[in-house]
């Protein structure tokens, strides 16, 4: 089973019109809502492979309860949110013919005791060999122990746990053992202060992360494994440039990774489950910029794209 946990779920609301203009009334040609959020995101595009998934995460008030109508209609996601006090926030998303604006609100502050309860409420759901994908940003507030300490109790109950986050969260999560970490490359230069991706990622193996996963955009995907003879490193790269909205590509590439592992034997090494795979992950991950809203995907596309990965294994010199 596939579970994700977002920490800091939003309603994310769209306004489509022809143009903004600032300090004037503007009219709004359509208006969108979906459940949002790097997790929610993560479990819709599993959803639409056909994976059972389930959703988890802090979810509050009136915001919530509408995330969760939102996501009620996605057939294949559970959710099973452990309910807080605090109201969950909304994105406002405004597109015009010159671009998008996104207005992020920070999300709520949770109480002392929120962050012990999720991990009491996934000990209770999670099984040993489940994948659970922790994304996105954590609430205002949340401790730097916090991410490291829900970490640790699921290994504790025998999943495996792929991270996607940003800044020192990155290498919190590395040094508490997270099976694998999928960030994006500046990302992954911000957090760890390397030069280049490569070094970056085997900085991350050295705190203690099983793999690095790096999306890098048109270039694809490094993949940095450990190894005793040390690490080993997998170039994979689409065929084709892509224009559209890169806004879930991450999301899906996230997807991708958890159902590779997912698929796999839990006590089997990372390089024997995931180098064959990226041709999976970079291609979902493209047909994500073909798709409209993060969190959904263009299958054809993706079926399409898939043959013409190409994938090489890097030699030590760089």
């Amino acid at each position: 089973m596939i579970r994700t946990v977002t920490p800091n779920p939003a309603v994310d609301v769209t306004y489509t019109l022809p143009s903004v203009r600032l300090g004037e009334v503007n009219r709004v040609r359509e208006v969108a809502e979906a459940a949002g959020g790097k997790g929610v995101n993560v479990a819709r595009v599993l959803a639409k492979l056909g994976r059972p998934v389930t959703v988890t995460g802090f979810l509050g008030g009136a915001t919530g309860e509408r995330l969760s109508a939102l996501l009620a209609t996605t057939d294949g996601v559970a959710q099973e949110w452990l309910e807080v006090a605090a109201e969950t926030r909304r994105t406002t998303t405004v597109v015009d013919t010159h671009g998008a604006t996104v207005l992020n609100e920070p999300g709520p502050r949770l109480a002392e005791d929120a962050w012990v309860a999720l991990a009491d409420h996934l000990a209770s759901l999670v099984r040993a060999g489940d994948v659970v994908v922790v994304a996105g940003s954590t609430p205002p507030g949340t401790g730097a122990d916090e991410l490291p300490r829900l970490l640790r109790r699921l290994h504790e109950s025998g999943a495996r746990t792929v991270v996607d986050t940003s800044g020192p969260g990155l290498l919190a999560a590395a040094a508490a053992g997270a099976h694998l970490l999928k960030p994006n490359h500046h990302e992954l230069l911000e957090a760890t202060g390397a030069t280049d991706v490569r070094t970056g990622a085997e900085l991350l193996l050295g705190h203690g992360a099983g793999g690095v996963a790096v999306s890098s955009g048109e270039e694809g995907m490094l993949l940095v494994l450990p190894d005793p003879a040390g690490a080993r490193v997998w170039r994979a790269r689409p065929a084709e440039v892509l224009s559209g909205n890169p806004t879930g590509a991450g999301d899906a590439a996230v997807a991708a990774l958890a159902d590779a592992l997912a698929a796999g034997t839990p006590d089997a090494p990372l390089r024997q489950q995931l180098p064959d795979r990226l041709p999976d992950v970079v291609a979902l991950s493209g047909s994500a910029v073909l798709a409209p809203l993060a969190g959904d995907v263009d299958l054809p596309a993706y079926q399409r794209m898939r043959a013409a990965v190409t994938v090489e294994e890097l030699h030590a010199a760089r």
